[in-house]
């Protein structure tokens, strides 16, 4: 993986899921395997805990569109390897910026 293009952040500005009701189905078991490993990385990586979550919603029926955006989180964890919450015994202080505003899934709207 030394050559890929890494990712800025886990998820692009203009990505906009939705079920692909037409788009081409894939394995569930590889899907889920994909998500799994994020799911357990939130713990110390706050920061890709929306979009993990988001592409976990689209696990009974996954589409090679989602799959081409859970690749992003893993592009985006390899170029910020060195990132992440460190667990000490006072506790700890976590911020997290996520904006839930425009996603079709959550029907929401500005």
């Amino acid at each position: 993986m030394e050559l890929v293009k890494e990712f800025n952040t886990p998820m692009g500005t203009s990505t906009k899921l939705d079920m692909d009701e037409n788009g081409k189905n894939i394995d569930i078991i590889k899907y889920q395997g994909m998500i799994g490993s994020p799911l357990y990385l939130t713990t110390s990586i706050p920061n890709i805990m929306f979009s993990v979550c988001l592409y976990a919603r689209f696990q009974a029926c996954p589409k090679e569109s989602h799959v081409g955006v859970v690749k992003c989180i893993f592009l985006y964890l390899h170029g910020t390897i060195n990132l992440g919450l460190w667990y000490h015994e006072a506790g700890y202080i976590s911020y997290l910026d996520a904006d839930f505003m425009r996603y079709k899934v959550d029907r929401k709207k500005n």
